[in-house]
């Protein structure tokens, strides 16, 4: 079969299609043949070796996964050849064929478009989870997103919506009619200072306030917190520079993330950081700061949220509530280019592979 392969971090440069053995499914898992596989903007960020946790070359990228189970290993008891199915791989997913725990892999309709779907496994579950999960919001907050535009942005506002959220996102002069469109206040980041501009809109700040670009960000964005508000740092967007890691992005990222941690500790303020794939996995999220209660808890009980979540997210869908967009499906062999087209297609919508 073919797969993608980082053999080095860099550009899009280093992924290279290559010829490997189908894989076996071991201990409860199961082999899935790919029918689509999401490019997101952290995909970009494992081949550069700027992600926590990314593992060492060679390796194939691939956060996420639709496909049909073809062969089930010993010690599974759920899914059957032939069920449909997404997992969050958080890498792998760039192939013909991948194997997945039985544990992470959620059943998914089969008159449901794969490439719609693959959109709901990463962009619109952290979006969901963020809202839900973590901020716990209720009809008739104030929510400040950036990068309003982008895809996980985008669907922040469309839930946000459907929650009753009085919704204020940052984007390019641009982009910000599309932000508007839904029903957002768009807040133009290259003319407009977006601190000043929210506490002019909401008098004290925001309940809620959404980083996913980190650094001086998560300062300025604590700032525009109303007294009891909460902030989630959920991305690394300053950690990369130019297709590539940038150490003094990752250093500004931790340096502003601990001062946002001890601000919310001697303040009334909640100060979180959210990865997927330590919810998916079962581990406990630890809010960073003491101000009151945590939001979130812990225990046996997180395995089975992002199970819950993608039923959610797939009941929106089928009631045409959400309107996942695709912009472009491409083969196995594009995968260079729709890294390089990434940056220029977050307000089209997801950049699918389709082996």
């Amino acid at each position: 079969m073919k797969r993608v392969i980082v053999d080095h971090y860099g550009g899009p440069e280093v992924l290279k299609v290559v010829d490997t053995d189908v894989p076996r499914p071991g201990n409860e898992e199961v082999c899935v043949r790919v029918l689509a596989a999401g490019v997101s903007f952290t995909d970009s960020q494992l081949r550069a070796g700027t992600y926590l946790g990314v593992p060492k070359p060679p390796f194939t990228p691939g956060y996420e996964v639709v496909g049909i189970v073809e062969e089930v290993g010993p010690g599974c008891t759920r899914l059957r050849v032939g069920d449909r199915v997404a997992s969050l791989t958080v890498w792998g997913a760039y192939a013909e064929r991948v194997c997945v725990r039985e544990a992470e892999a959620v059943e998914v309709p089969h008159d449901l478009d794969p490439a719609q779907v693959i959109n709901l496994v990463l962009t619109y579950m952290t979006a969901y989870q963020l809202l839900h999960r973590l901020a716990k919001v209720t009809s008739g907050e104030s929510v400040l997103v950036h990068g309003a535009a982008g895809r996980v942005g985008t669907a922040v506002l469309e839930l946000g919506a459907l929650d009753g959220l009085h919704l204020y996102g940052t984007a390019s002069a641009r982009d910000c009619a599309a932000v508007e469109r839904h029903g957002a206040v768009a807040i133009d980041y290259q003319h407009e200072d977006f601190l000043s501009r929210v506490r002019e809109l909401t008098g004290d700040g925001v309940d809620v306030a959404l980083d996913g670009i980190g650094g001086a960000m998560s300062l300025r964005s604590f700032r525009a917190l109303n007294p009891v508000g909460r902030l989630v740092v959920f991305g690394h967007y300053s950690t990369l520079a130019d297709g590539h890691k940038s150490w003094r992005g990752w250093a500004e990222w931790y340096g502003a993330t601990a001062t946002v941690a001890l601000w919310g500790a001697v303040s009334r303020r909640i100060v979180m950081a959210y990865r997927i794939q330590r919810l998916h996995k079962g581990h406990q999220w630890i809010p960073m700061s003491f101000g009151r209660a945590p939001l979130v808890g812990g225990g046996p009980r997180n395995a089975l949220w992002f199970r819950e979540d993608f039923g959610a997210l797939l009941d929106l869908l089928r009631t045409d509530k959400i309107h996942p967009v695709v912009a472009e499906c491409m083969p196995l062999s594009d995968a260079r280019r729709a890294h390089e087209l990434l940056g220029s297609s977050a307000a089209k919508g997801k950049l699918v592979l389709v082996p």
